[in-house]
């Protein structure tokens, strides 16, 4: 994660989440704000935790926004959002979830049934999202 945020400031370059948010914002423009989520909830669903995630993609997240001319709060905010949705299919969680309910080695069929509720989540988030944009134009 350290690599990752701080990477260039040895160099004086731009840092990977800078510049991966110029290829995103290049690639996607301002439909930026369905995907956002989304990153959010892989980034908590590879690191788990919402607050890794929140580390990792806020400045991508951010960089993102601003050159697609997006409101970057609300960009950053359906990262968060996202993260707490990718909490819900989140490895460690998951087993420890498994564990308390005597699940054990059911995990895989835990997560298939998590997915559905949090693709819905993310949906809705993204169209709050897009709502959001439209109420706050700068």
């Amino acid at each position: 994660v350290k690599v990752f945020i701080n990477s260039g400031v040895p160099g004086g370059l731009d840092k990977m989440p800078v510049v991966l948010a110029s290829g995103a914002a290049a690639l996607i423009g301002k439909g930026w704000v369905v995907f956002a989520a989304v990153i959010g909830a892989m980034g908590a669903f590879i690191a788990g935790s919402n607050t890794f995630s929140n580390m990792m993609f806020s400045l991508f997240q951010f960089a993102t926004a601003l050159k697609t001319g997006a409101v970057p709060g609300v960009i950053v905010a359906l990262q968060a959002v996202g993260g707490a949705a990718g909490n819900m299919i989140c490895i460690h969680n998951v087993v420890a979830a498994s564990a308390v309910v005597g699940l054990l080695g059911k995990e895989g069929l835990l997560i298939r049934k998590t997915l559905i509720p949090m693709i819905y989540y993310l949906i809705v988030a993204g169209i709050i999202g897009i709502i959001m944009l439209q109420l706050f134009k700068i």
